[in-house]
């Protein structure tokens, strides 16, 4: 029996369940770093270092997939990920309080909680999303992609506002109780939302007296599959050249064009507004256009890179304007096209979750996530690394990070082409080869990828 489509209302509750999760999130990659860097005087590069933990952690996201796949349920794993990530947002505040009277022993404790953070998010993130790839109808899959991320940035921007004016004045103390309060709020909205959602366990396709794989033979088995694989490598590419100019778009608008750092500042708000406005048109068109050339997930994420290479493009001609570029239109066309790409490639992955064997999806989901951490924790110290060693290579600031634009545009060229190459069916959208759907486990005598064969 097949489990009850999803509809709006159930998407919206696990929007409420992206948001907690990006609630806590939020207080440990941003207020804990201004903590860190101002109150206890630390240098930039431990919170750099203690974030690229937490996404180092994200590696564990296939694991943790596979687990959900073998018990057919993702409300547990969602809750239990989300007590840990509670556990590690506190454990992480604690640590930053005890800096303050033992900076070695809170800088241990912090790598603790980081960690326990990263692994929090990939077991309540990785299930999550399967949940929403398996119960929400193809037509809606890229407005519930939007829903869901759309209410996460509500939640940074919500748990921000509030949290910085309740931490005021600071103590550490107060950053501890505050965070506290924002990991249990989370918990109680999380279990309320996911209360009575999923229903009855799936029945796994597996043959009856067949055991579950091992988690080595599901994930080799997943990367047998061209367009898992390929949509890997597809998912890697993209968010590295999302990411890298990160930490170098405001730094740039300061350092050639004499931005201000409030004005930098709103430059960025100008990119998040682009970025949203490509979100909300990648979803009108995935819902209202599904079926036509112009709905296809693949023309939109393909279009997407495309566009955010002509956009950073842009810049490398701002940089070697002398400051003569409209820099703000700019800035809202990359974030445009961002958005819009970003949307469809999530839309995508939710497509291709489902695809291929059967009880894998968690799996596959997995993998992409974990390629997508990795990709962001070295996309913004690769960014950030490139552009001070080309302006010192080339002796001019305009021109190293012309050069970061260019590169990253190359990569989202790259990106593009992977995507056209992942297999397609005749409706234009990705698709699995029938001949790797297999719904079977791997035979015992089956042979694995020479590439995970050797790990």
């Amino acid at each position: 029996m097949q489990p009850t489509p999803f509809g709006w209302s159930s998407i919206v509750r696990l929007g409420f369940v992206q948001m907690a999760l990006g609630a806590i999130v939020v207080l440990t990659t941003s207020t804990l770093n201004r903590v860190m860097v101002v109150e206890l005087a630390l240098p930039a590069l431990l919170p750099g270092l203690l974030v690229g933990v937490h996404y180092a952690m994200q590696g564990l996201r296939p694991r943790m997939g596979w687990g959900s796949d073998v018990g057919g349920r993702r409300t547990p794993w969602i809750v239990g990920g989300m007590a840990v990530l509670a556990l590690g947002g506190v454990g992480a505040a604690s640590a930053t309080a005890l800096m303050s009277q033992d900076r070695a022993l809170g800088i241990v404790a912090a790598v603790f909680a980081f960690m326990t953070i990263g692994a929090g998010v990939s077991a309540a993130g990785t299930s999550l999303l399967v949940l929403l790839a398996k119960r929400v109808p193809e037509p809606r899959r890229a407005a519930a992609a939007t829903i869901v991320w759309v209410m996460m940035i509500v939640g940074f921007a919500l748990t921000a506002g509030i949290a910085g004016k309740l931490l005021d004045p600071y103590s550490p103390a107060r950053l501890v109780a505050v965070t506290a309060g924002v990991s249990a709020i989370a918990m109680v909205v999380t279990l309320l939302a996911l209360a009575g959602l999923e229903g009855a366990p799936t029945r796994s396709t597996e043959p009856a007296r067949a055991a579950p794989p091992r988690f080595v033979e599901a994930l080799a088995q997943v990367w047998s599959e061209p367009p898992a694989r390929h949509f890997t490598v597809f998912v890697f590419v993209s968010m590295l050249a999302y990411s890298a100019q990160d930490l170098i778009l405001e730094p740039f608008a300061g350092t050639v064009f004499g931005f201000t750092p409030g004005q930098s500042t709103q430059l960025a708000g100008v990119q998040h507004g682009g970025a949203l406005a490509g979100m909300l048109l990648a979803a009108f068109a995935g819902s209202r256009l599904a079926g036509r050339q112009l709905g296809s997930l693949r023309a939109w994420t393909i279009g997407g890179c495309i566009a955010s290479a002509i956009a950073l493009a842009g810049l490398v001609a701002a940089g070697l304007s002398g400051g003569a570029w409209p820099l703000v239109p700019n800035v809202f066309l990359l974030g445009l096209a961002n958005g819009a790409f970003a949307i469809a490639a999530i839309a995508s992955m939710m497509r291709l979750a489902g695809e291929g064997r059967a009880s894998r999806e968690g799996v596959r989901m997995g993998l992409w996530g974990a390629a997508q951490a990795i990709a962001f924790g070295l996309g913004g110290l690769a960014g950030a690394a490139a552009s001070d060693l080309t302006r010192w290579a080339l002796g001019s600031d305009a021109l190293g990070y012309s050069a970061v634009f260019g590169a990253e545009a190359l990569l989202f060229v790259a990106a593009a082409r992977i995507a056209a190459g992942i297999g397609r069916s005749g409706s234009g959208e990705f698709r699995i080869d029938p001949a790797d759907a297999r719904p079977h486990a791997a035979a015992p005598g089956e042979p694995r990828p020479a590439a995970l064969a050797r790990n």
